[in-house]
């Protein structure tokens, strides 16, 4: 079981609320809280609940402890190194308490210092200060899967304050700290990272109480649907994501023994020790997702080959009927055929093999480029953006849960940021490599391996030519002279000739195997250029360039991969088309 636990994936809860809580409220908030947390627990049993939070007074604290007394992992995500956090504290026994909650949290993470800035400018400058709590709350929300605000549902435009968190939550932009152009690129994609559970409250102050329109203690769901963004329930799009991720660790923690002993490393144990702390989570998730896409996609493989193998001898039954006897055992044995090949199907089918080879296969590669960027200290020009945005987000919504997945895999490298020359020296050498290793090496191997196989089929669909001109010549040579028992072998050797190149070309198609080619070339080129562009830098940062555009690039066309792919499956009523 142990090894199972440790395959399941996280359901990260960020919170986000106000400091001045109402004290007569506080008992209600915290029940409400515990009931929302329990719940989740609940609905989502194979994933491993987890808070982040900036162990702030008031709405912080009281999640926080509640997590505790649930036993629910407690990330505590500080917005400043430890020493300058405290000076927010003004009470002993708020000093006292933070140090309680944090000696409790499983981690502890300290935010660097935001833009140029320096500690004594945080101690000093008011504005600067406020810099690290918008950056707090810009990264809870981009490593989370629910933000849980505790708020009075009032946006007061105060940067880093908890009606600006939100809206950065929906809107990708919190004024005066994220950069607009960069935000509009994103605010008007569908993605899976808005989903915000408001939790109604009134602030200690003049005119604290909610809006009208809100009741205090009251809990809804809060999107950027434009139908309906407050609801009771999670919307049926979040719905399908946290079952998209939750199949993904399920299946995790079924072979978790099996993953253990046979999945792949990125990291090897002589090369981490100068790796970033929090790396091996990455590392951790990469081997799950490339172990399982590799057992879904044997399964499928497996699957195309059996149905255009019926196929074949489908068709093999109806040309003996029609051409050599006809008898009713070879219409029996063509539906049996048929049968079996709709029954395999239909068993890939509901089990959804080749759904989740292709969504296990881009989330592997997703997390790749997001490990190698970690391992070289790539980092987004924009502060406020990461791996996972980079990945998938103009594509169907659906695929949402796999930036899911990473989102919570970077959390302790993206807040203890590295930029080691070892790091990068190992991300080049490990990633790029050259002719025999790394990417190079890999995408020069199948680039070689689709070649020899579109070779067969070609020179399957020659043989087959020659065959039936020959037979054709013999036939108008022979004209009526040629003997029966001669005539039926004949048309039969043309007739399964022909249809084994048919079914040969269904499945090169069911596995784009010449649009493969072509993907493994440009990749291959991609990489040859990054290597020649490394090469030649003149410093680190130059290098880190080259990684992050490469980086880029491959995500990208993994994007085009996914999409492909899912539309290239053999149905049941191809089965008929391929066979006659």
């Amino acid at each position: 079981m142990e090894a199972a636990d440790r395959f399941t994936l996280p359901l990260a809860v960020a919170v986000t609320g106000h400091r001045d809580l109402v004290k007569s409220e506080i008992p209600a908030l915290r029940e409400h809280a515990k009931e929302f947390l329990s719940d989740l627990r609940d609905r989502f049993p194979n994933r491993q609940l987890s808070i982040l939070s900036g162990l702030a007074e008031g709405a912080d604290r009281l999640v926080a402890d509640v997590a505790i007394e649930l036993g629910i992992s407690l990330a505590a995500v500080l917005p400043m190194p430890i020493k300058q956090y405290e000076a927010d504290f003004q009470s002993q026994s708020s000093l006292d308490e933070f140090h309680r909650l944090c000696a409790a949290a499983d981690q502890v993470l300290e935010l660097p210092i935001a833009r140029d800035s320096t500690l004594n400018d945080i101690a000093q400058d008011h504005d600067r200060r406020n810099w690290q709590y918008a950056q707090l709350g810009v990264f809870l929300c981009a490593h989370c899967h629910i933000l849980l605000a505790l708020w009075d549902g009032r946006y007061t435009g105060r940067i880093g304050g908890t009606g600006e968190v939100v809206k950065f939550h929906h809107d990708d932009h919190m004024q005066g700290f994220t950069s607009k152009s960069l935000a509009t690129q994103q605010m008007l994609v569908d993605d899976e990272s808005d989903l915000v559970y408001h939790l109604v409250c009134s602030r200690d102050r003049e005119d604290g109480a909610p809006p009208a329109e809100f009741s205090v203690c009251d809990g809804m769901w809060f999107t950027k649907d434009r139908h309906e963004p407050r609801t009771k329930d999670i919307p049926a799009q979040h719905q399908s994501i946290f079952a998209r991720s939750g199949e993904f660790s399920a299946d995790a923690r079924q072979y978790s023994e099996r993953i253990a002993a046979e999945k792949y490393s990125l990291a090897s144990e002589e090369k981490s020790p100068f790796l970033p702390d929090g790396i091996e989570s990455i590392d951790r998730l990469f081997g799950v997702a490339d172990w399982l896409a590799i057992h879904y996609q044997k399964k499928t493989l497996t699957t195309l080959q059996a149905v255009h193998a019926l196929a074949f001898l489908m068709g093999m039954m109806f040309m003996m009927y029609s051409d050599f006897d006809a008898q009713t055992f070879y219409m029996i044995a063509f539906l049996t055929l048929f049968g079996l090949a709709a029954l395999v199907r239909y068993v890939a089918q509901k089990r959804a093999w080749q759904r989740k080879y292709l969504d296990y296969r881009a989330l592997a590669e997703g997390l790749r480029v997001q490990f190698y960027w970690a391992a070289a200290g790539v980092n987004n020009e924009n502060e406020s953006k990461f791996t996972h945005d980079n990945f998938l987000q103009a594509q169907d919504p659906e695929l949402g849960w796999i930036r899911n997945v990473m989102r919570v895999a970077g959390l302790t490298c993206d807040a203890k940021r590295q930029r080691d020359p070892a790091g990068l020296a190992f991300a080049i050498d490990e990633w790029i490599g050259d002719r025999a290793s790394g990417q190079l090496g890999y995408y020069r191997k199948k680039s070689r391996e689709r070649v020899h196989k579109k070779r067969f089929t070609d020179r399957l669909g020659l043989a087959s030519l020659l065959v039936s001109v020959a037979v054709v010549l013999v036939l108008v040579i022979t004209g009526n002279d040629l003997p029966e028992e001669l005539f039926s072998p004949l048309m039969i050797l043309m007739g399964a000739l022909l249809l084994a190149y048919a079914i040969r070309q269904g499945y090169a198609y069911s596995t784009a195997e010449s649009e493969l080619i072509k993907q493994y070339e440009f990749m291959l080129r991609i990489f040859h250029n990054a290597r020649r562009r490394l090469d030649a830098a003149r410093d680190a940062g130059e290098q880190r360039q080259v990684l992050q555009a490469l980086g880029g690039s491959a995500l990208d066309e993994h994007a085009e991969w996914i999409l492909m792919h899912r539309e290239r499956s053999i149905e049941q009523d191809e089965i008929w088309q391929v066979s006659t």
